[in-house]
C-alpha cells in the first residue's frame, strides 16, 4: 500500500511539472515569458509553487487580476435564506449551489470538516467560465492551478489521476473551460460525502430552528 502512494505521488508530481512547462511554453508563443524566470523551478519542486516564475510586474499584475478566494465566507456574512429557502435544500444539492445563502452556509460547515477549498475551488470555476477576456482567462487558469491543483498547495483539491492529465493537457491551450472536468468531480465529491452530513448536521438544525416563526 506504501509502494503505491509512492508512485501515486511520483505521478502526480509528473503532471504537475509537465503542466509547468505547459503553460510556460504557452506563454513563450504569446511572447510572454517572464524574462527574469528560474528555469530551476519548472523542473523541480521549489520552495515556492513550482508554476511561480514571474517578474515583478507580472506579480502585480495577478494581485490585480486574481479571485479573493481566501477570503471568509460564513453563513452570517453571506445573504441570510429565508425558512422556504433552507427547507429547500434538503431537496436535493442542486438547490445548495444554486442558492447564494446556501452557499455560504454549506462553505462554512465544510470549513469545520476542513474541506473549505472544495467550494473554493468550485466558485473560482463558476469566476472563470464568466471571463471572456484571454488574457485575464489564462492568468485566473494559473492562479487555480497555484492555488487548489498543485500538489505543493496547502489548498489541493482531491483529484483523481485521470482528471488531472486532462487539466495537464488543457494547460496547453488555456480556456475558461480548462478546470471543467476537475470541477465536476469536486462538485460529486461534496454531493457525496458532504451534502448529506451537512444536511444531518447540528449547524443544520440550528440555522431551521433560528428562522422557524415562534409561536403565538
Amino acid at each position: 500500500m506504501g509502494s503505491e502512494r509512492v508512485e501515486m505521488r511520483k505521478r502526480q508530481m509528473q503532471v504537475h511539472q509537465e503542466a509547468a512547462a505547459s503553460v510556460l511554453q504557452a506563454r513563450h508563443r504569446m511572447g510572454n515569458t517572464p524574462t527574469n524566470a528560474s528555469k530551476s523551478c519548472v523542473i523541480s519542486p521549489c520552495r515556492a509553487s513550482t508554476l511561480t516564475v514571474r517578474s515583478e510586474d507580472e506579480t502585480i499584475q495577478r494581485s490585480t487580476l486574481e479571485p479573493r478566494t481566501d477570503g471568509t465566507t460564513s453563513c452570517e456574512e453571506s445573504p441570510k435564506p429565508t425558512l422556504e429557502d433552507a427547507r429547500s435544500w434538503t431537496v436535493s444539492f442542486e438547490r445548495v449551489m444554486k442558492s447564494a445563502a446556501g452557499r455560504g452556509c454549506f462553505r462554512r460547515f465544510l470549513r469545520t470538516e476542513f474541506s473549505e477549498e472544495n467550494m473554493m475551488f468550485w466558485m473560482a470555476c463558476e469566476e472563470l467560465k464568466k471571463e471572456t477576456n484571454k488574457t485575464v482567462v489564462e492568468e485566473k487558469v494559473r492562479q487555480i492551478y497555484e492555488d487548489f491543483i498543485s500538489i505543493l498547495s496547502p489548498k489541493e483539491v482531491s483529484l483523481d489521476s485521470r482528471v488531472r492529465e486532462v487539466i495537464n493537457r488543457n494547460m496547453l491551450e488555456p480556456t475558461s473551460h480548462t478546470f471543467e472536468d476537475a470541477q465536476q468531480q469536486i462538485y460529486t465529491l461534496m454531493q457525496r460525502d458532504s451534502y448529506p452530513r451537512f444536511i444531518n448536521s447540528s449547524a443544520y438544525t440550528e440555522l431551521m430552528e433560528g428562522l422557524e416563526e415562534p409561536p403565538p
